[in-house]
């Protein structure tokens, strides 16, 4: 299923990225660049989601948060802002967001958090201990990789490209992803740093295996899972 995601930022900078980033990882995306037109959006009920900036043109993030649970709505909302004291932070979430997130962020935390605040409806889950996909098996605890019983042994850089592609198993992951999540790099670096790891990690958990795990999908990023 698509997820629909609401975008409510007046920065077209900052709602450019976070839109381009959220379609590379495949929701479905509506933006407003005011907080009027914003809770107009909002108050239809068609989202699974809304992202929003707490300050805002025409009326502020923090007054269409409250006019959104005041009219019953209560579509999860991730509060964006670049006020951080721990106060601005408890204010936010008392006054009905689901989430926080200070600005500057990295666009794969917010997509972290996102896809948290999606799960969290309805289940409450122990955190993860094992990650798989097909024969292919990771241990969080003891750091070990097995695929069909044998054991894999991977370099730490490589163990986390595994566990961020594991984590988003059946998902087109995008090289923006990968920057963020496994580098830590907030922009391009022009490097062949990514092809050169997943040649690495492809050798190491595909190679002598009946079925490819790990696939390249031509012009979009890609793919951990066990059908072509």
């Amino acid at each position: 299923m698509t997820h629909k995601i609401l975008v409510i930022e007046d920065d077209q900078a900052a709602a450019s990225y976070i839109v381009k980033g959220l379609v590379e990882a495949g929701f479905t995306v509506d933006q407003a660049d005011n907080g009027r037109d914003g809770l107009f959006h909002a108050t239809d009920g068609r989202y699974d989601a809304i992202i929003l900036d707490r300050m805002l043109p025409g009326m502020d993030g923090m007054a269409v948060l409250g006019a959104m649970r005041a009219a019953g709505i209560e579509t999860p909302v991730l509060i964006l802002s670049a006020l951080a004291s721990v106060d601005d932070r408890v204010a936010g979430l008392t006054a009905g967001s689901d989430d926080y997130l200070t600005k500057p962020f990295a666009f794969a935390e917010l997509h972290a958090r996102l896809n948290l605040l999606l799960r969290r409806r309805g289940s409450g889950t122990a955190p993860e201990t094992r990650l798989a996909c097909d024969d292919l098996e990771m241990d969080l605890l003891s750091r070990k990789v097995r695929r069909g019983g044998t054991g894999i042994d991977l370099q730490p850089r490589e163990f986390r490209l595994l566990e961020y592609m594991l984590r988003h198993r059946g998902q087109v992951v995008t090289r923006t992803m990968l920057l963020e999540g496994v580098w830590d790099y907030h922009f391009d670096p022009g490097t062949n740093v990514i092809d050169v790891h997943i040649s690495r990690l492809r050798k190491k958990i595909d190679e002598g295996f009946d079925r490819p795990l790990l696939h390249t999908v031509r012009g979009a990023g890609y793919r951990l899972g066990a059908d072509g």
